[in-house]
Formats: structure tokens, C-alpha cells, sequence
């Protein structure tokens, strides 16, 4: 990740004149051409190559290089498939979660004076307002800020020897219960999901159901999803103020 899409062009400048040995292979603009599901970045690929030793010769190696923006926004897609237990980052899901995503992908390209996501409005006003429904009706900024807390909250206050999470998230207070379930106790785990989701009707907190392999891989994927997170909640305020 660095700074803006000159840095992202600079980068893949110094990359592609190098003399490292491995083989580029291929490349994709995905800035210059977004992909419909509103994601973008520069994708180098590499045929590795060592001559100290051979073992992965001939393995292929993705680079991929993005600005903090584009970052910012993998990273919510990340986080909420995560929490929704969807697979956003794979194009599958709830419909109006992937729609939001797409058309953010049109709103950070438009700060980074780049090419739209193909399929989101031309017309700016349009753009706005079609962020501003879905921001409403997903409660998109609440629920971010809840997810990246309850990630800061799990990693302080980890359950021992927990194959599953139990998260109970109220976006309002900003506070988290967390609880803890081994591997047989996924139908336990489950029921008590279903109680705590019937007791939240109506009072805006959310009941997450989140194994710890899928909490470990985001932060793997994304160290910084914190911060990465709340970048993003900024991004979608001013794109719908």
C-alpha cells in the first residue's frame, strides 16, 4: 500500500525497470479498468525464479499494489464479509452490500481523478444520493465502527482455547461482549446466536457469529483493518455529505 495512484504508477514503474530474476508474466490496471464489483488496484505477476535454490522455480507471484484508498476499501469489504459471513470479496452476497461497495468504488476513483467502476451513475448527484440510501439502510457507518471495535476488543480479551465468537456489538455505546465456543459446541454457539439476534430486534445491536480462523485471516490479510476501517467510514461521510 502507498500513499496515492502517482505512488501506485511510480511503484509499478521501479518494479517493471528492476533487475530482479523472477519473469513478469502479466499485468492488470484494475485502476484503469476498476472491476465491476468496485475493486481496483495494479497487479504485477511473477514467475519466481532462484538460482540459490530451485524449490519454488517456476511458482507464480501476485504483487499487488494500491493506493490507501483502494486499501481502505478492501479492507471494509473484508471486514464485512466477515462479520455478514458472506464472501463480498467474491462478488456473493447480500445484494445491497455488494451495490454499496460498488458504487464507493466509483466515489473513492472520483477523489483519485480515475475511471469509474463500470455500471455506477455518470452523474455525480446521482452517485450521492444512491450512496446515501444504502449508507441508510445498511447502516453502514454504526455497523463499520462496530465491526472494527469488536476486532480491537477480540484481540484484547481473546477467549481461550475458542474455535467461535459470539459477538454482541452495540454500534450506539460502542461496546462488545464477546463469547467463547470450542469446536462441539457450534450448535450451542448457534442457539445462543439466534436468542441474542431475537433479543437485538429493534435496538440497532448486532449478534455476530464469527469463527477464529476467519478472525485470524483478516487480521493476516489486513493488519491494520483498525485504522484501515475507520479511513474507510470517513471516505463514505464525505462521499454522501
Amino acid at each position: 500500500m502507498v500513499g496515492s495512484v502517482a505512488e501506485v504508477k511510480e511503484l509499478v514503474k521501479r518494479y517493471k525497470a528492476s533487475d530482479i530474476k523472477h519473469k513478469l508474466l502479466s499485468e492488470d490496471d484494475y485502476i484503469a479498468s476498476p472491476k465491476t464489483s468496485g475493486y481496483r488496484s495494479y497487479h504485477l505477476i511473477y514467475k519466481y525464479f532462484s538460482d540459490k535454490k530451485a524449490t519454488h522455480n517456476g511458482l507464480r507471484i501476485e504483487v499487488q499494489i494500491r493506493s490507501q484508498l483502494q486499501h481502505a476499501w478492501a479492507t471494509a469489504v473484508e471486514t464485512v464479509g466477515t462479520f455478514v459471513r458472506q464472501a463480498l470479496k467474491s462478488s456473493q452476497g447480500e445484494a445491497d452490500w455488494l451495490r454499496f461497495f460498488t458504487l464507493m468504488g466509483t466515489a473513492l476513483a472520483i477523489r483519485e481523478d480515475c475511471p469509474r467502476v463500470p455500471g455506477t451513475p455518470d452523474d455525480n448527484k446521482e452517485l450521492q444520493i444512491a450512496l446515501q440510501s444504502y449508507a441508510e439502510k445498511l447502516d453502514v457507518t454504526r455497523r463499520l465502527r462496530a465491526y472494527g471495535e469488536a476486532l480491537n476488543t477480540v484481540d484484547q480479551m481473546e477467549v481461550a482455547d475458542a474455535d467461535y465468537y459470539l459477538l454482541e456489538l452495540d454500534p450506539e455505546a460502542m461496546t462488545v461482549k464477546v463469547f467463547g465456543y470450542k469446536q462441539g459446541e457450534l450448535g450451542k454457539a448457534s442457539n445462543d446466536y439466534l436468542a441474542v439476534e431475537k433479543k437485538s430486534r429493534g435496538t440497532g445491536t448486532d449478534a455476530v457469529l464469527v469463527s477464529v480462523e476467519s478472525m485470524a485471516s483478516l487480521r493476516r490479510a489486513y493488519p491494520n483493518y483498525f485504522l484501515d476501517t475507520a479511513k474507510f467510514v470517513e471516505a463514505v461521510n464525505l462521499a454522501i455529505d
